[in-house]
């Protein structure tokens, strides 16, 4: 192979590549701020005598209006627009009953599903939809985000290579597979693939990302606690509460059976006989959180209890032949700390409800308030019996000037009583948005629209994505400045900034130098060095340029090589188009940049899980190639 010369603007490309890797990998500065800061140097650089082709100063923002940015703002606001409906919450309820809450269990069914999904759907598009999906997850089994988001995103990579429309690169194949056929003999003219021919070989990859989380993610996966892992809410008020007030009680579901002699009873003398609270009551599918206090007991019926384990148990449960479930079954998603919590709010000087006791207020009516205890000066009164406190009828204690109420509450709730003057909402670590299921039918449409076209029609995945956003915002699934804190704008920056680096490792002349190099080198080898040569080619380009540009750029140099020593052509367009997909190592691809900023990663982190991935990726793509084709 012709072996094309070193020039001035090459070397300056490979310093800001090399540039480039040094600020990723030491993160001496934030890497949005990284690349923007390349992206800069690539426009100053380009005025310098001899450097012209390094960018288009005119078109040195275009990364910022492109269709891959594009659809990542889209897609996160139509993600955003599905969570805010409750859809998401119900996902995750799911795949927790299915799945429990070990990281054995979960890891697999999210990362397949993700896998399955990408395979029709683009990968960034499926792990953005996941991503409020698996924050849910991490709060209500407690394991770090960190562990999940990772697994998640690889495997929504390697769902693209499922089908010829998982990936922007196997999409255009068949086309520039048609393009080179043009300068082909008859007899070595290559056939199209099929939308399901490579199907094998994106299983097989995806069935070996899983098994490579499940037997080395306790060793590869960071295990710190991050932002994503409680949402700033739920436990972290939990804590305070507990440190501040001594209240210690744990939350059980409890199974009361026909025939208990609790049928009839209202939930006021339960509580006050017992020493314990109960915030929910599910009978005949029909569930209540908050009840009245003069609500009877009805069986078969679930009741949501907060107490002293011991009480709960001993003086509750076992004499009344109650059955206390292992885990929250019915209510798991009322009382996940994404939805509700203990919460803090202060009767001011002035307020309509001095004077008046939680009774006469019905503030479980009114307002939604489950009131744990009221602390006033030094003392802390509480309905729940503790370690530390003798229990009260709270209820009928009369509210005075200056006192806090110690609530439980479900968030949307209290979001609702910021504008109530007789309240001062003193607990703000809550998530304040208002969900809106009424609109589930409209986030739905504009979801299944926004597929469709992508699905069934040419127009361009920017488009599709924005019109299921643009549906939800018009439809006011979302406001308009919901949808603008929907999009993580260091991602935007991120990608967008990159762009005009790898344009200028393309037009410079940089890739094709360093293609003719390696496979120089490679010229004379085994047919299988060749095609191995070819894949880990395409995974270095795809870390430092887009992988459509990769793909363009290799495919008709592996089908040259291949007509050359005797290969099949067709084999070794398809070895760079899967290979393009190889992109663990850091991220520049769009979904471990989409991740990375929810779980706290850093690049290091990338670097050790994707490494070895990485490697796998190649061994097992390279033998499905062989073994299918």
């Amino acid at each position: 192979m012709e072996t094309l010369a070193f020039t001035t603007e090459m070397a300056v490309v490979l310093g800001l590549l090399g540039f480039t890797i040094f600020l990723f990998v030491s993160e001496v500065i934030r890497i949005d701020l990284a690349a923007i800061l390349v992206l800069v140097l690539v426009g100053i650089l380009s005025y310098a005598p001899g450097l012209e082709n390094l960018a288009d100063v005119n078109h040195l923002f275009d990364g910022f209006a492109s269709n891959a940015v594009i659809s990542i703002i889209a897609v996160m606001i139509v993600g955003a627009g599905l969570d805010r409906t409750g859809i998401m919450n119900k996902v995750a309820a799911m795949i927790l009953k299915h799945g429990g809450t070990t990281e054995t269990r979960i890891v697999p069914i999210i990362s397949g599903t993700v896998g399955f999904i990408s395979s029709f759907l683009q990968n960034v598009g499926a792990a953005a939809l996941f991503l409020p999906v698996v924050s849910r997850i991490s709060v209500r089994s407690g394991i770090p985000v960190s562990r999940l988001l990772m697994p998640m995103g690889f495997c929504a990579i390697l769902g693209g290579t499922m089908t010829m429309v998982g990936s922007s690169p196997l999409i255009l194949l068949n086309d520039l597979i048609a393009t080179a056929n043009e300068g082909l003999p008859d007899g070595q003219k290559m056939e199209p693939f099929g939308l399901f021919s490579v199907t094998p070989i994106g299983a097989a990859l995806i069935v070996t990302g899983i098994l490579y989380f499940m037997v080395f993610g306790r060793w590869v996966l960071p295990a710190k606690r991050d932002r994503g892992a409680d949402g700033g809410s739920g436990r972290s008020v939990q804590k305070y509460i507990e440190t501040t007030y001594g209240l210690r009680a744990d939350m059980f579901e409890i199974n009361v059976p026909e025939g208990s002699i609790l049928i009839g009873q209202t939930l006021s003398d339960i509580m006050v006989a017992h020493h314990l609270y109960i915030l929910g009551t599910s009978y005949r599918g029909r569930k209540v959180i908050a009840p009245m206090a003069d609500t009877t007991i009805e069986a078969p019926a679930r009741l949501a209890v907060l107490g002293l384990r011991r009480v709960v148990r001993d003086e509750f449960a076992e004499p009344y032949g109650l059955e206390i479930l292992p885990a929250l079954d019915v209510f798991s998603d009322d009382f996940a700390p994404t939805q509700s919590g203990v919460a803090e709010v202060v009767i001011p000087p002035g307020s309509g409800v001095i004077g008046s006791t939680p009774i006469d207020l019905r503030l479980r009516q009114t307002h939604g308030l489950s009131l744990l205890a009221i602390h006033r000066g030094e003392q802390t009164m509480s309905h729940v019996e503790t370690e530390d406190h003798e229990a009260t009828h709270i209820g009928a204690v009369p509210f005075q000037a200056g006192d806090t109420a110690v609530v439980h509450v479900q968030w949307d709730r209290l979001t609702l009583m910021k504008n109530d003057r007789n309240f001062v909402i003193v607990t703000t670590d809550f998530p304040q948005e208002e969900l809106r299921p009424q609109k589930v039918g409209w986030a739905l449409a504009f979801f299944l629209l926004a597929l469709g076209l992508i699905l069934f029609s040419d127009v361009r995945l920017s488009l599709c994505l924005l019109t299921g956003a643009v549906g939800m915002i018009v439809s006011r699934v979302l406001s308009i400045d919901e949808a603008y804190e929907a999009v993580s704008w260091s991602t935007v920056f991120l990608l967008a900034s990159l762009i005009p680096l790898g344009q200028a490792v393309q037009n410079t002349g940089t890739a094709a130098w360093i293609a003719s190099q390696i496979l120089t080198l490679l010229d004379g080898w085994p047919l299988w060095s060749l095609q191995a040569g070819l894949a880990v080619l395409a995974t270095v380009f795809t870390l430092v340029m887009s992988n459509v540009g990769a793909t363009v750029l290799l495919v008709p140099l592996a089908v040259s090589i291949a007509v050359a020593a005797g290969a099949d052509p067709a084999v070794f367009a398809l070895t760079v188009a899967i290979s393009t997909s190889n992109s663990f190592l850091i991220p520049t691809h769009q979904v471990n940049a989409l991740i990375m900023g929810p779980a706290g990663y850093k690049v290091i982190d990338f670097v050790k899980s994707g490494g070895i991935m990485t490697i796998l990726f190649l061994i097992v793509s390279l033998t499905m190639l062989n073994v299918v084709f």
